[in-house]
């Protein structure tokens, strides 16, 4: 009997092993510069290779909870293996407000650290979408605080009309309409500003009131394009006027249509199009704070937003030099550069925003979606990097590859989350990472000799010579609490593979 009773105990304690697979987790549906509307299809009508016809929509930015439909013993997929998954809706940002960001990160945190069995649904979902279209992300949904009631900081003096303009702006009821929702943002502020403009008609030239609206969205992209942990250093700064030099040189001379100019001087549009500056796609508006109205006064007490305001007070004067002054404006701002390579910038190359590969890892390779099983139990691998381990009939075993973005390199491991699983062959290909170079810079940049990351490099990050930029700035320091000195910060844009300035290029 007693060994009976071990034996049983053992069973059980294989089963508890067994099952401590991690549950899915919070998922948004995200695909750059997409439809707004993206359709899922009836879990009960689905086929292989045929979804049918759509039974309704998520809006991009919706964060849900995926699950595997099993129908005939199996996961629902198409032809090719991809999971077509059932989901229980987080945050709508359709019909979200400011509570969503609470919702959201509530979720998140439920879902951390949970183990489950399997990753199958409930009885009773309706709807399945394709997993490819979701990632596992953190980021929650933004609103900016609503007014407290009390007075605020003092507005700082603004440095010019345009300046006084955008300030104003930012304080306007119009202004704070844009944001009161959290999908639309980008289409939401350009209806906020032709209605604050339509209301200032009269009281001002309207060519004042339009360079006014394009200095803000040039200062919004030039601002997010930037790292904002560099705050009001010396190289933020510049780095800030090299972006506002890029929407300068792309809006006027040529002003092609298919980077948002639609007429000579068309800062705005070329600022916010979303496939030259993605910081404007739908999603990543809803998570930040490009669309808000940042420059309130009552604001100033916030650490985030007192940081953005230091920011913005930094560089108004240099960026609106660079967009309405002449050629002496740009030696000026730019001191030391050739005045005919300036003109021809018209990228800024930032590198840590490539993606992420790994080619001293052979058998590591990124899963959109794909099913794993054990037996009857099946799980869900998506948005996710794995070690592909031994051949398993039709599959591999496998272990899930992590990794963290420290300051100077990336920490990777591995770890046996899905032990007993086996990954669907047909989603591994053993092919070895393409255009994977050292933190994803290009060919004839400078480099020393300790590479810690690797990033893939599109294409176009190849074009053109590497360029290092000089601005004249004031330097105020990280956390913008200095007086600041003036000094000459030197970004080399392309060519640092820690993105600090340089003294040259080869």
């Amino acid at each position: 009997m007693r060994k009976l009773l071990g034996a049983l105990a053992l069973l059980v304690v294989s089963v508890q092993v067994r099952a401590g697979i991690p549950a899915t987790p919070v998922m948004t549906l995200y695909a750059f510069n997409g439809p707004v509307e993206v359709p899922y299809y009836s879990a009960e009508r689905f086929r292989p290779g045929d979804p049918g016809a759509p039974i309704g929509t998520l809006a991009q930015g919706t964060s849900l909870i995926p699950c595997l439909v099993i129908r005939d013993g199996a996961p629902l997929t198409d032809a090719s293996g991809t999971p077509y998954v059932g989901f229980e809706v987080v945050v709508d940002p359709r019909r979200a407000g400011p509570e969503a960001r609470a919702r959201f990160l509530a979720a998140i945190e439920r879902r951390k650290g949970l183990e489950v069995e399997n990753h199958h649904c409930e009885a009773g979902v309706r709807g399945v979408i394709d997993v490819r279209q979701l990632y596992a992300m953190e980021k929650a949904p933004f609103f900016t605080p609503p007014p407290d009631g009390r007075p605020g900081a003092v507005s700082p003096a603004a440095s010019s009309q345009l300046d006084r303009i955008v300030r104003d702006f930012h304080a306007s009821s119009e202004c704070a309409r844009a944001n009161a929702r959290l999908s639309g943002r980008r289409g939401a502020l350009e209806r906020a500003w032709e209605d604050y403009l339509a209301r200032r008609r009269g009281e001002l030239p309207l060519t004042t009131l339009a360079r006014a609206k394009h200095l803000d969205y040039t200062l919004r992209t030039a601002l997010f394009e930037g790292h904002h942990a560099r705050g009001c250093n010396a190289y933020g700064a510049c780095e800030r006027n090299i972006v506002a030099l890029t929407i300068r040189n792309r809006a006027v001379g040529q002003c092609p249509r298919h980077i948002g100019c639609t007429f000579p001087g068309d800062f705005q549009g070329v600022a916010s199009k979303v496939s030259q500056y993605n910081i404007w796609d739908e999603f990543l508006t809803q998570i930040s704070g490009l669309t808000a109205c940042y420059l309130r006064p009552d604001l100033a007490d916030e650490p985030r937003f007192a940081k953005l305001q230091a920011m913005y007070a930094q560089s108004v004067g240099d960026v609106e030099r660079i967009l309405y002054g002449d050629d002496d404006d740009l030696r000026a701002v730019f001191p030391g550069t050739d005045l005919a390579k300036l003109k021809r910038v018209r990228h800024y190359y930032h590198a840590p925003a490539m993606g992420k590969c790994f080619p001293d890892h052979p058998r590591v390779e990124y899963m959109s979606g794909a099913i794993a099983r054990s037996g009857d139990d099946f799980a869900l691998i998506a948005n996710t990097r794995i070690e592909v381990g031994e051949t398993v009939g039709t599959g591999y075993r496998f272990k899930q590859f992590r990794f963290d973005e420290l300051e100077a390199r990336d920490r990777t491991w591995v770890e046996d989350r899905y032990p007993g699983f086996v990954v669907d062959g047909r989603k591994v290909s053993l092919r070895a990472p393409s255009d994977c170079r050292p933190y994803g810079i290009p060919a004839g940049c400078r480099l020393d000799d300790s590479i810690g990351r690797y990033r893939k490099i599109p294409h176009w990050a190849d074009a053109g010579e590497p360029l290092e930029i000089r601005c004249r700035v004031i330097d105020r320091g990280s956390d913008c609490d200095r007086d600041g000195d003036g000094v000459i910060a030197r970004v080399g844009g392309a060519c640092d593979r820690e993105m600090r300035p340089v003294s040259g290029v080869r």
